[in-house]
């Protein structure tokens, strides 16, 4: 399973491969350097077979290198920095 991340600031979100022609977004805001993680995507026949993680393990280490912090506004993203703590310290 291949993870290539794609940083896309003009559009305002990551995508994260996930196999063949398959990727999750993740969409951002930012508001005073902080970025607002508002939606995510794993494409409809991926759901549920674990491609959710996947796409968090990409992104929140890229958010990490960037030094910034993160306020997850996405239902997905609370649930999952709730489940792992160890990325509470990018949390707003």
């Amino acid at each position: 399973m291949s993870k290539v991340l794609f940083f896309e600031p003009d559009s305002s979100q990551f995508r994260v491969h996930l196999e063949g022609d398959y990727y999750a977004i993740v969409k951002f805001e930012v508001e005073n350097g902080v970025y607002v993680i508002t939606s995510t995507k794993v494409p409809e026949e991926l759901r549920g077979k674990g491609y959710g993680k996947v796409m968090m393990e990409a992104v929140l280490p890229e958010l990490e290198k960037m030094a910034v912090k993160v306020k997850p506004v996405c239902s997905y993203v609370v649930h999952y920095l709730e489940r792992n703590p160890q990325w509470a310290h990018l949390k707003v």
